[in-house]
């Protein structure tokens, strides 16, 4: 069992709930034996420093408690180390916790999977200088979390919703230029993900047959379609039989370079950078707490 476990916290995320959701964790971690820190920064830059310092001190574990966002925090921190993350989901997507089968619903029984799960070895994306776990949108989907980002109101899931009908408004397919481990391939497409899991944007199965230890990203290409067509595209996205449709082609690749014009791109719902871009898979290079 590991028994010296820093806390990352963003209490910001998850509308309010990841306090109520970290107190809960924390205390059953210590009516459990273990040693709990809690790790609260000011902003995402205090939060990684925070997490780097438990990382290099050598905490037992480095759980992050929030949404996918802190948990990205948390990568940047272990990544290349042996230091293994685990996750208490409070947020709104949750992807991460999808990905590595952790309860998503139960403060209580993900911080019984940092207790006594297994370790599990996973790969990790980066971007120059930055790892993500799930997956690096690059397209509509970027420019409908872009907008989503900008929008005051409504709050959850209902904003996103809002912020995918104006962009379905102003959708137009782009022109693409990818190399998929030097292979190069000119499309027209409205969007393109590079996934390490199989989820993003709250358990849309973007890329479904993805496997995050296998040395290699999914990657899909949602090619020119009407709007009426890609409207009855996008909800088979969650299920992820979006794959069968004559307009979606899929590719294996463990390097992938991305360019399009005017499009910032989003990994783990964290703004990343503007395209162009190279997406590196790097095999097993986080540990992860999983069920045993």
């Amino acid at each position: 069992m590991i028994t010296d476990i820093a806390l990352l916290v963003n209490p910001r995320s998850g509308q309010g709930r990841t306090a109520a959701v970290a107190l809960r964790a924390l205390r059953h971690l210590r009516a459990s034996g273990a040693s709990a820190t809690v790790l609260v920064g000011r902003d995402e830059a205090d939060s990684l420093a925070l997490a780097r310092r438990a990382v290099a001190a050598g905490t037992g574990a480095l759980v992050a408690c929030g949404g996918d966002g802190v948990v990205n925090t948390a990568l940047q921190a272990v990544a290349g180390t042996d230091t293994p993350f685990g996750v208490i989901p409070a947020g709104t997507g949750n992807d991460h916790a999808r990905m590595l089968g952790v309860p998503r619903h139960d403060p209580v029984s993900a911080a019984q999977v940092v207790l006594d799960g297994a370790v599990r070895p996973i790969d990790l994306g980066r971007v120059g200088d930055r790892w993500f776990g799930t997956a690096f949108a690059g397209g509509f989907d970027a420019l409908v979390t872009e907008r989503t980002n900008r929008l005051k109101w409504p709050r959850g899931k209902l904003r996103y919703n809002l912020a995918m009908l104006v962009e379905l408004a102003r959708l137009r397919p782009l022109d693409y230029v990818l190399e998929l481990d030097g292979q190069e391939v000119s499309t027209q497409a409205i969007l393109v993900a590079v996934g390490n899991g199989q989820t993003y944007g709250g358990g849309m199965r973007i890329c479904p047959d993805a496997v995050p230890d296998d040395g290699l990203f999914d990657v899909t290409v949602i090619g020119p379609a009407r709007r009426d067509q890609i409207v009855r595209l996008l909800p088979t996205i969650y299920p992820g039989t979006h794959v069968q449709h004559p307009q979606v082609t899929t590719y294996r690749a463990g390097r992938v370079h991305l360019s399009t014009p005017g499009v910032t791109g989003y990994a783990d719902g964290e703004r990343f950078a503007e395209l162009p871009v190279t997406c590196e898979c790097v095999p097993l290079a986080a540990k992860a707490l999983v069920p045993s």
